[in-house]
């Protein structure tokens, strides 16, 4: 802890708040999305054989290479829109002279601090893209907006963030980057959070049965659409969509 509070208060005395939750940001971004993806993917290369064995769906239904490196593309693209938009909130905030939404400091979150936070960060999350999710399956907003990510029947981990500008941003940018700034987190759990969320998607979204079969149900959304909206899943059993049978307007 005293290497890391070292770390952070040199950190802190060389860079800017804003340079520091930029970067900082996009390093997550590389290192908790772009490599756990890239390595789902190189499986198929890597380890053929145990790929094919851990698979959920068949290899009929498994997207080409030329579709993996079109989601790539789209998936770009969807996040150099949020780094700009990113860039554009930090300089708006400077050119106001407003804070950060975040506790950017010397000190570093207490555990019982960043506990809660994390805690709480996660049921605020689980709340916005629950909703947010099932108000994209209603008949209108699939057919413009969310059927784009449906395209993937048997997803691949870089579908995670395969999707219309607008779902990109309303349900995988808000849901993840606002409840820090509600709880006016420290940048670090703020990190921390983003991290684990950036993980959890791209394993979920994997197409694989190991790591404690996480990727299962968020597969069977993508297969059958209309069950498993959440995240934890507490909202799923909460209205019932936990299950397939139950009425739900979509498609």
């Amino acid at each position: 802890m005293a290497t890391l509070s070292n770390i952070w208060q040199y950190l802190i005395a060389h860079y800017s708040a804003s340079v520091l939750e930029f970067v900082g940001s996009l390093f997550i971004q590389i290192c908790f999305f772009w490599l756990p993806a890239t390595a789902y993917l190189t499986l198929d290369y890597i380890a053929p054989s145990f790929s094919q064995r851990h698979k959920i769906q068949p290899p009929p239904k498994q997207p080409t290479a030329a579709e993996i490196r079109h989601c790539g593309l789209i998936v770009l693209r969807n996040q150099l829109m949020s780094m700009l938009l990113h860039l554009l909130l930090i300089y708006l905030s400077n050119t106001l002279n407003n804070q950060s939404s975040l506790r950017i400091d010397a000190t570093l979150p207490s555990l019982p601090e960043f506990v809660r936070d994390i805690f709480l960060s996660l049921l605020i999350r689980e709340l916005l893209f629950y909703y947010t999710h099932r108000l994209l399956h209603t008949r209108p907003l699939y057919a413009r907006i969310h059927k784009q990510h449906h395209r993937f029947t048997a997803p691949v981990a870089l579908a995670a963030q395969y999707a219309h500008p607008i779902e990109h941003l309303f349900a995988n940018v808000i849901p993840i980057a606002l409840p820090p700034q509600i709880l006016r987190s420290h940048l670090l759990t703020n990190w921390a959070f983003l991290a684990f969320e950036l993980l959890e998607t791209a394993t979920v979204h994997s197409g694989y049965d190991f790591l404690a079969g996480s990727a299962k149900k968020h597969d069977l959304h993508h297969e059958k659409f209309l069950v498993n909206f959440g995240s934890l899943g507490v909202l799923d059993w909460v209205h019932g969509t936990e299950k397939l049978g139950k009425k739900i307007a979509a498609d």
